[in-house]
């Protein structure tokens, strides 16, 4: 499931299959090089999505990811995990993050009538889906390239 967080249609059948909170454990970090070259942007942006699968499904996300830095048993490097795992609400707000530099454990209290709510209030997200326009999803490319 790491690699599937980030594509939108995952989420989006955990929720039509009922799931209130989806859990995504991971193991993503910065390769080297990779954070003097781009800052934060690949961060932020897994982060976004995360937050975007959690408002476009009414449901909360629970985004876990670890912290430290793993050597490449080849010797070219590593990967320099990013930690900050973190709890979206339905609405896409951060309700608890974990640390970068720390190996922790955290507790996120949440509220799951925050899905009904959200459900109801975003219930367009799901209504008005064109549907019979998403056959090509079952596709790799829409064409050949």
């Amino acid at each position: 499931i790491c690699w599937d967080q980030w594509f939108p249609e995952a989420a989006r059948l955990a929720a039509m299959g009922g799931a209130e909170i989806i859990f995504y454990p991971t193991a993503i970090g910065y390769m080297p090089g990779e954070r003097e070259r781009g800052g934060t942007t690949s961060h932020d942006a897994w982060q976004v999505v995360q937050r975007g699968h959690a408002v476009a499904n009414g449901c909360y996300v629970a985004a876990v990811n670890r912290v430290g830095f793993e050597p490449n048993p080849g010797g070219d490097g590593g990967l320099d995990f990013w930690g900050q795992s973190f709890v979206t609400d339905p609405y896409g707000r951060v309700v608890g993050q974990g640390s970068a530099e720390e190996d922790e454990a955290f507790i996120c209290p949440i509220d799951l009538s925050l899905v009904n709510e959200a459900r109801d209030y975003l219930a367009h997200f799901f209504r008005d889906r064109r549907i019979e326009s998403y056959g090509g999803l079952t596709q790799r490319y829409l064409t050949e390239s």
